[in-house]
């Protein structure tokens, strides 16, 4: 499947739930054996087959976001930050953002999968992950 940004993650959005400017975001990575599903998974609970290695937590990453208004082009970008995994062995295939409220995986709202079309690996190494951008436009 390409990558997405989960519906609830919009409807969130829209009323307030989520904010962009001040919630804290994570990312965390998942095999390619995860099978997102935009309608149905809402929680950080639905995602299955989280990697498991030397240097990655469960849970991953904590992420820097960024919102720019473009009034010149009519748009909004999200800037879903990236983050590093250094000295790791990891096998990954998507990374999954979402807005950690430091508890239960069953309250952490989804925001967007990235799937990098084939697997990344690092063995004794650095995984780094590049930032995503999410635009909205008024077109």
């Amino acid at each position: 499947m390409a990558s997405l940004i989960y519906n609830n993650c919009l409807d969130n959005t829209v009323r307030g739930t989520i904010d962009f400017d001040t919630d804290t975001f994570k990312v965390l990575l998942t095999t390619s054996a995860y099978t997102e599903d935009k309608d149905a998974h809402e929680f950080r609970s639905s995602v299955t087959n989280e990697v498991t290695g030397t240097g990655y937590t469960a849970g991953g990453n904590t992420v820097t976001v960024t919102v720019t208004l473009d009034t010149a082009n009519d748009r909004v970008d999200i800037s879903l930050g990236g983050t590093t995994w250094p000295t790791s062995t990891i096998t990954a295939r998507k990374a999954v953002y979402y807005k950690s409220r430091g508890g239960a995986s069953s309250a952490d709202e989804l925001v967007a999968v990235n799937d990098f079309g084939a697997d990344v690996v690092s063995v004794s190494g650095t995984l780094t992950l590049n930032a995503s951008t999410l635009r909205i436009t008024n077109a």
